[in-house]
């Protein structure tokens, strides 16, 4: 019975304790975050493009590759031979601001025709674009040969990331024609 007035003014303590960290604990949560840093704007054309990035390569996982062949009309590409063309295509834009030889001497879109091939060839393309997206905002306006043409480098990613979106776009459509939730509709990770 001696340990019971001891045992009795812990339970206090813990009680009293817990009473004051309860409303600290609460003012903590409400209290205002911090803003986030500022978007640069290299720094948004790459969360841009890392977002593309994500949707596009989770569709082209997520199809079964049954549907890699359809076709919502005769006359459009398969949803394999748009992803076969959205890797060309990132090799054309990404090339001039890296500043190296095109790697891709395939043509994906005719050459690749299995799902394991063209989800390959489409992480690949990325993969080798993403290095492009890595620059201060300077970097966005120096001049860089496309083509025949010079041009801003900032040019060529920005149009990258709209011919990816713009693509998407078409891969939503077949998904949902097939009874599949795209990965931009999916609920938020």
């Amino acid at each position: 019975m001696a340990h019971a007035p001891r045992m009795l003014n812990r339970l206090f303590s813990v009680a009293v304790l817990t009473a004051l960290a309860i409303p600290a604990l609460a003012a903590a949560q409400d209290a205002p975050k911090p803003p986030p840093p500022p978007m640069t704007a290299s720094g948004g054309l790459k969360s841009l493009h890392a977002q593309v990035r994500g949707f596009i390569i989770r569709a082209a996982e997520s199809m079964p590759e049954e549907h890699y062949a359809f076709k919502p009309t005769p006359d459009v590409r398969s949803f394999g031979e748009l992803l076969g063309h959205i890797a060309n295509t990132q090799y054309n834009f990404c090339t001039p601001v890296r500043k190296v030889a095109n790697p891709n001497k395939d043509n994906l879109e005719k050459t690749a025709t299995t799902k394991a091939a063209l989800a390959a060839a489409l992480k690949e393309s990325f993969a080798f674009c993403d290095p492009a997206y890595d620059m201060a905002d300077a970097g966005l306006t120096e001049m860089v040969m496309w083509g025949q043409r010079e041009v801003a480098a900032g040019y060529t990613l920005t149009f990258n990331v709209t011919h990816n979106n713009e693509h998407y776009g078409n891969i939503v459509t077949y998904m949902r024609l097939k009874g599949l939730v795209p990965p931009s509709s999916e609920p938020r990770r």
